[in-house]
């Protein structure tokens, strides 16, 4: 398994071993900070390629739809008691024009996510996965049908009609995570002061890794992150 996914399954799981060596927050104290900044893509985006078969459907790296493929940026070891919360309310990733939108989305395990069927054809989303195995079968335009995640861990999401179709769902055990927005700019909040290691994922990897200290009186720290 390349070393890339395997760091970042390792991140997504966040096991309780790495919760209790976490930082905390001084005793007595719920003094918190963020990290934020701004993740600039300067490699290409690829364009969306069809899958050559039905029979590769697990194994597929075509590229994502640039437009919607937005960097993650995460912590890897989450602070101890992160991993007691879950994840709840709804996410969402339409199907329109033969394409999921967003075609990368980050949530909390527990949560539950939407594929409403926006176009004037039937779709059929489903995963091979080992994080999460599902199959919704086929709906038309106008339908919609939910699943949740319970389990931390890498989605990949295809439909089986249209065979260019496919996105990522990244599942984490702790919410420290942030998609950046539009302008680039993303945004950890209420993290404990402590020394963490930040990652940003894009485009089907890790492609940024970044050390960084939260002082103890909390207030915002700055971390930008350029992904080659």
């Amino acid at each position: 398994m390349p070393r890339h996914t395997v760091r970042l399954l390792v991140a997504l799981a966040c096991v309780h071993a790495a919760a209790a060596a976490a930082p905390q927050p001084p005793p007595g104290q719920g003094v918190t900070g963020s990290i934020r900044g701004s993740v600039r893509v300067l490699r290409p985006a690829a364009a969306p390629v069809r899958r050559p078969s039905v029979g590769g459907l697990g194994l597929s790296q075509a590229p994502l739809a640039a437009d919607s493929a937005r960097p993650i940026v995460y912590l890897e070891k989450a602070p101890a008691g992160a991993f007691e919360e879950r994840g709840a309310g709804r996410s969402r990733m339409t199907q329109r024009n033969e394409t999921f939108l967003p075609s990368v989305l980050a949530i909390h395990a527990g949560a539950s996510v939407d594929f409403p069927n926006e176009d004037q054809t039937y779709h059929n989303v489903f995963s091979l996965s080992r994080a999460l195995r599902f199959d919704l079968g086929r709906y038309a335009t106008g339908q919609s049908k939910a699943v949740r995640f319970e389990q931390p861990g890498i989605v990949r999401v295809f439909c089986d009609i249209h065979s260019h179709m496919s996105a990522f769902i990244l599942v984490f055990n702790h919410r420290y995570f942030d998609a950046a927005g539009p302008d680039d700019r993303y945004a950890i909040d209420a993290v404990p002061p402590g020394r963490y290691t930040v990652a940003a994922w894009h485009d089907g990897m890790v492609r940024g890794v970044q050390t960084v200290m939260v002082p103890d009186d909390g207030g915002a720290v700055e971390l930008n992150f350029e992904l080659r």
